[in-house]
């Protein structure tokens, strides 16, 4: 075989004529046609009296049977998109605080004014709408068009072939995608390179532990020709294998270099596999990849399904597996799942649930040896003595960070092999930055010690800061993170950093699957978990994100008298 190949998404315009190429397109400024088109009627529309409303309210308004948000802040009104950009969910359910509101499923934040992105997980922000006060009555003004997409896509301009500067970007999820985005809002005309080694375009990667069987056009970030409208060229197939900071050259396994004046490192992690015989078998898989997950699903049809590993993916996997597999067992070296993170109680309680839909926990255990025929799985063999039969292993047992190819260079990384970055995203070589799942980077929650958590959410921020400070915007990072779980039709909430936590108080109902656990370090809040208990987890964030904190006695009590924090 020869040396792979790469594919880069077509730029229409920037391998065109040259009168195309050296002018600057905006997003917002199309090219204008000779016929002048009239402009689209504003109408304005009653939707409340002000006297209606109390200050720090949200409420849905309806408008031509469209649901828009108002909102009432510091005796002010106004009206952005009532859905949240991520995944939908209905902000008014959120939390609402310093001028902005919060998403209660992912954290996601927007403007109340403008509809901004204040916080992430999303990609697009909200539409805005005109509001007044007139003779006591609150009144929007708005066209037809705007009634129908709730989301908006910032402001951005394209690439200019005049602009010879080039930003490369190694990695294809969200930290490289959210770079490139905020680099042409922030109206770098430059060339933009975004490489990564999958086969496809930047995609929702936590949904793939949720479904498994899932088409790549479901779970786009963006469609192809969002990247040639913004002069985004994007390199599938292509492994970056060396970087050369003095010559700012990067390699790549199909042999080629690119040279770079700005570089992204956004590479990822890679997943751990069992280092026990037998783990070399067809049937062992990892899942890291849309290509990991549909292989899975295929293999696991009406099968024994075991999954090796109790934390988040292997836990979710084995919900979304319990209806296609014939069983489905996981094998755990701790006491209870999410032990390390959620804490024994909370552990045992979702492995009850868990128990109910007939999956079968082996803790305390782990894989010495999988047997197999033929090169196919057939049987698991624990430490404990006892064999499980199994025609499938899920492997979820952890990750390391994707940095192999910095080996030789003199980007300083951590023992664990994570790239070290300041509060700016940078790293110790001129010109490089780092993003994702591959940082260590000081975390102000914790004391602006270097941490490295591996959130979607937290790659979304990451690429984000790392985009200013290569515009020279000397913004440091500053956010709580903020993750979620799903199983069973339930989603499980986090938010903070808990690492090291000393004790956990709960409240609420944990038998119904119903509660709010707070995590106490120091004798205050350093994170907190929540499941059916909306909007506590996002509550909490915003506490965290003023700066203020929750005492533990104010974490006992079940009037909760941190709220007025918010």
């Amino acid at each position: 075989m020869g040396a792979s190949r790469s594919k880069s998404v077509d730029l229409p315009g920037l391998h065109g004529s040259e009168a195309l190429g050296n002018e600057l397109y905006q997003g917002k400024h199309r090219r204008k046609s000779s016929l002048k088109e009239e402009p689209e009627a504003v109408f304005e529309k009653e939707v409340c009296l002000a006297s209606e409303m109390q200050d720090n309210e949200m409420r849905e308004v309806e408008i031509k049977n469209h649901k828009l948000l108002l909102i009432k802040t510091n005796g002010e009104f106004s009206a952005i998109g009532h859905l949240c950009t991520h995944y939908g969910s209905q902000l008014v359910n959120g939390v609402l605080s310093h001028g902005r509101v919060r998403c209660p499923r992912h954290g996601a934040c927007f403007n109340v004014k403008t509809g901004d992105i204040e916080e992430f997980p999303c990609l697009d922000g909200l539409q805005s709408y005109k509001t007044e006060v007139q003779d006591g009555k609150v009144i929007i003004f708005t066209t037809s068009s705007a009634l129908d997409v709730n989301r908006r896509t910032q402001s951005m301009v394209t690439r200019s072939l005049v602009n010879r500067n080039v930003t490369l970007l190694l990695g294809g999820g969200p930290a490289s995608l959210i770079c490139a985005e905020t680099l042409r809002q922030e109206g770098y005309t430059g060339r933009i390179i975004l490489a990564t080694k999958e086969m496809h375009l930047p995609y929702d990667r936590p949904k793939l532990s949720k479904a498994l069987d899932i088409n790549i056009e479901n779970i786009l970030l963006r469609k192809p020709e969002f990247y040639s409208t913004y002069g985004i060229e994007v390199l599938t197939n292509k492994e970056a294998t060396s970087v050369n900071t003095k010559k700012r050259k990067v390699s790549f396994k199909d042999r080629t270099t690119q040279h770079y004046d700005n570089l992204l490192l956004a590479t990822g992690s890679i997943p751990r596999m069992l280092g026990c015989l037998g783990a070399d078998l067809g049937n062992v898989c990892l899942l890291r990849s849309l290509d990991d997950a549909n292989r899975i699903n295929e293999l696991a049809t009406a099968k024994n399904v075991i999954i090796v590993g109790a934390s988040f993916i292997g836990m979710e996997v084995a919900a979304c597996l319990v209806e296609k597999a014939s069983s489905v067992s996981v094998v755990g070296n701790s006491e209870v799942p999410y032990q390390h993170v959620l804490g024994t109680e909370i552990g045992k309680t979702i492995m009850k649930a868990f128990e109910l839909e007939d999956v079968k926990f082996y803790m305390t255990d782990h894989v010495i040896e999988l047997r197999g025929e033929n090169g196919l799985l057939k049987e698991a063999v624990l430490a404990s003595g006892k064999v499980l039969p199994a025609d499938v292993c899920v492997v979820g047992i952890g990750v390391t960070p994707a940095t192999y190819y910095l080996h030789g260079s003199q980007i300083k990384t951590d023992p664990k092999g994570t790239v070290i970055v300041d509060e700016y995203m940078k790293t110790s070589a001129d010109g490089v930055f780092a993003a994702g799942d591959v940082t260590s980077f000081p975390l102000p929650l914790h004391k602006n010690q270097q941490v490295n958590i591996g959130h979607w959410q937290l790659a979304h921020k990451q690429g984000y800061i790392a985009a200013l400070n290569m515009q020279k915007r000397k913004i440091a990072i500053n956010t709580v993170p903020f993750f979620w779980t799903f199983f069973f039709g339930k989603s499980l909430r986090y938010a903070g950093y808990g690492a090291g936590f000393e004790e956990v108080i709960i409240q609420g109902n944990k038998d119904e699957l119903k509660f709010v656990a707070f995590y106490i370090k120091e004798d205050k809040v350093v994170a907190v978990a929540s499941l059916n208990y909306d909007p506590v987890v996002a509550q909490v964030a915003e506490v965290l994100a003023s700066g203020k904190t929750i005492s533990k006695h104010e974490a006992q009590d079940v009037k909760m008298p941190w709220l007025q924090y918010i």
